[in-house]
């Protein structure tokens, strides 16, 4: 490395390498399931649905019609496929009727139709279906809930999946007898499927009981119509074994595993080596960024576990149990804000965090980049870097000193790129 490296360049294309090897478009050809007898009906739902729907029409040489829906403002230009954009990450009433499309449009199948479905993250909230007795508001309140309690994502969709009719397997089992083939952009610590969008064509084993243990676990404040439907048997989401999954595909796609080799090869490209620490890195942000810092600072000091220079490399996704009112910021810019106090005056440790699909939160950013500099100059603009973690403020910390990185919507989505460079 020169005097003249630029650790932003470098994490520029880091997020550029691991976005690429998620890209639909590149990846999907090699999915293609075979061509029914019968008619070919595409269904999708989740951040990266409307380009999964682009790159399918485009290596798809037969008819088909279908419907997905994505995030507001994350739509791809489509021929065949009509896209619907709704609310994330709280649902709204546009997501609602793109549910009852959904489960409309594969009705009346015969097990000469193919139905493809497209899934990746974000498809739970772009997918409100509440069972009877319960409103939009009451899913609304659950899903506020959930993101505020600090529950990993498993744990979350588990429970959404017992609080809908179309997410657990049940939109699959609406097309039955049709063949149904699941297309994954995994966002989920350890790719099960099952869990990206809260599985609405994957079913898994997890059972009433469980949701219920979910609530009391995390303290969680529901209303009582959702109280009351997890209470009863019309909560039980449909079992794996069931045989009208039987004939199913399922498919992972692409992931935060093959996003991370891809960042590291970048590094290396570079002349850097890299390390990746895990894909499937759960917990609060905050307490993640001490770890990945005391691993940096042993680096720094003594150059172990890992000779400098070294990138190291995570993915997954971690949680924010919010403590604050009124703060701004994602999980990304919490964890770099933990992690910026906690490797302060350590010079030669760069770091960088965010979300692949390009938004951190609900701000407009995917992340921020931090390095041992970032508290002082944090303070230096007038905002105490501890105080604004303790309010779950960090976008506003990162942005008073022109620290986060904004890309924009990226059209695909397997969690989080976490980079720290020690030199």
């Amino acid at each position: 490395m020169t005097e003249e490296f630029d650790p932003r360049a470098l994490f520029g294309g880091l997020f550029t390498a691991a976005v690429a090897a998620a890209d639909p478009e590149r990846v999907i050809c090699d999915f293609l399931p075979k061509k029914p007898k019968g008619r070919t009906v595409v269904i999708g739902a989740g951040k990266a649905s409307a380009q999964m729907a682009a790159a399918f029409e485009k290596a798809w040489d037969a008819p088909l019609e279908g419907l997905v829906v994505t995030r507001y403002g994350y739509a791809a230009p489509c021929e065949r496929i009509e896209v619907i954009e709704a609310a994330h990450p709280v649902p709204d009433e546009a997501g609602l009727v793109a549910s009852r499309r959904l489960l409309e449009s594969v009705e009346g199948l015969t097990s000469d139709d193919l139905v493809v479905a497209l899934i990746s993250g974000g498809g739970s909230a772009l997918l409100p279906s509440p069972p009877d007795g319960m409103s939009l508001d009451d899913e609304i309140a659950v899903n506020e809930a959930l993101l505020a309690s600090g529950a990993p994502i498993s744990a979350m969709n588990t429970l959404r999946k017992h609080l809908s009719t179309i997410k657990g397997g049940r939109l699959a089992l609406a097309a039955h007898p049709a063949k149904v083939v699941s297309l994954i952009v995994s966002d989920i610590p350890g790719d099960n499927p099952a869990f990206v969008a809260s599985g609405p064509t994957v079913p898994d084993c997890a059972a009433r009981d469980d949701a219920l243990a979910i609530v009391r676990d995390y303290g969680l404040k529901l209303p009582d119509a959702a109280l009351r439907h997890l209470r009863s048997e019309a909560a039980e989401a449909p079992s794996p074994d069931d045989p009208a999954f039987a004939g199913n595909e399922v498919h992972v796609i692409a992931s935060a595993a093959r996003s991370l080799e891809a960042a590291a090869e970048e590094a290396r490209s570079r002349g850097i080596e890299a390390v990746i620490l895990s894909d499937a890195i759960e917990g609060e942000a905050r307490d993640v960024a001490g770890m990945h810092a005391a691993i940096a600072r042993e680096i720094a000091a003594r150059d172990r576990p890992f000779r400098k220079p070294v990138l190291l490399l995570s993915g997954g996704e971690t949680t924010v149990t919010i403590r604050g009112k009124g703060g701004k910021g994602g999980r990304n810019s919490e964890f770099l804000l933990a992690l910026a106090l906690a490797i302060e005056g350590v010079e030669g440790v760069h770091a960088f965090a965010a979300d692949t699909d390009g938004i951190d939160g609900s701000e407009d950013n995917a992340g921020a980049f931090a390095d041992f500099t970032s508290a002082a100059r944090i303070r230096a603009a007038g905002i105490d870097p501890k105080q604004a973690l303790g309010l779950n403020d960090a976008w506003t910390a990162f942005d008073a000193v022109g620290d986060l990185f904004a890309p924009g919507p990226t059209g695909t989505n397997v969690n989080d790129l976490r980079a720290i460079l020690v030199v």
